[in-house]
């Protein structure tokens, strides 16, 4: 198979593509809006609470998974009711690929894709975007927070460790880290989910799964353990979580520094999906409704402003 078809493959198998029900949800979406980084236009859509409440509104994006686009982390997630209903700003940033709207990816590092391959410098379009939002409608700078899938729980953690100036905590889902991150310069607070029976993204770590080990640089992902452990270290918090277990989730909670918290899920039959969202793709993982991931994230995130 030629290099092309195969990366094509890759994308369709990160379970996060944009296929199923795109013309049903450009049909409520609206033009993207776009900012420039360096000579590049990069696009996202944003949902603003109408009419706006008073004072400083929380700003929360939330970054879809590799294959996907804005309009697809929009429908898998359900984070817009929930935005409308709180009363707090969401922006669906679009990641990077040969076409301007469908399989794109984000350059977390190690993964994944056209985005990694073409070393997209999505920090520096993370901070723009956060930049003319700010511009534009009152963000409060110290409720930024940044969640994503796959692909985009990746980033979620890249962008905790580059931009943890501004972002107040991060919430990957289904996501992992690759070993040789370094500490961040200023504590996130980190909420972290995956799924035990994930065959993409596997909780014991190594490869890729499925059809995607292509869309890597090679490198295996760390267990999904050493999330809690990597950001309970960045944070200060002690190394023995707590953990509960009912109806088969598992959630450990670390005891932290006043103002930071670290707490992780492993929803035992869950798999590459986002849990109580909708399918990405046809024949793509059944979400988990064990846990309702967007509604517990929106509770993390408003209980964990930026730390003095």
């Amino acid at each position: 198979m030629s290099r092309a078809p195969l990366r094509f493959a890759v994308l369709l198998g990160l379970g996060l593509a944009w296929a199923s029900g795109l013309a049903t949800a450009r049909a409520d979406s609206g033009e993207r809006q776009h900012v420039r980084v360096g000579e590049t236009q990069r696009g996202y859509l944003i949902r603003v609470p109408a009419p706006l409440p008073s004072g400083p509104l929380p700003l929360v994006l939330m970054l879809h998974g590799g294959g996907g686009n804005a309009d697809n982390g929009e429908q898998m997630s359900g984070f817009t009711p929930i935005a409308r209903r709180e009363g707090f700003i969401v922006v669906y940033p679009d990641g990077s690929g040969r076409f301007e709207e469908r399989l794109l990816s984000w350059n977390a590092g190690h993964c994944c894709a056209y985005a990694m391959e073409h070393g997209a410098d999505d920090v520096a379009f993370i901070r723009a975007l956060i930049k003319q939002v700010s511009q534009d409608y009152p963000v409060d700078p110290r409720r930024i927070y940044v969640t994503g899938m796959s692909n985009g729980g990746m980033m979620s953690h890249r962008l905790g460790l580059e931009l943890s100036d501004t972002v107040a905590a991060i919430a990957p889902v289904v996501g992992t880290l690759f070993g040789d991150e370094a500490l961040p310069p200023r504590p996130v607070s980190a909420l972290i989910i995956n799924g035990g029976a994930d065959r993409i993204v596997p909780p014991q770590g190594g490869e890729l799964g499925g059809r995607v080990a292509g869309a890597s640089d090679g490198r295996p992902l760390r267990p999904a353990g050493e999330q809690g452990a990597f950001w309970a270290r960045a944070d200060g918090c002690e190394a023995a979580p707590e953990v509960q277990v009912r109806g088969g989730v598992q959630h450990w909670r670390y005891r932290c520094p006043e103002g930071l918290a670290v707490e992780r899920y492993l929803i035992e039959d869950a798999g590459h999906a986002w849990p109580g969202g909708s399918a990405g793709r046809r024949r793509a993982d059944p979400p988990s409704q064990a846990l309702k991931a967007s509604e517990t994230i929106w509770a993390f995130f408003k209980a964990h402003p930026k730390a003095p």
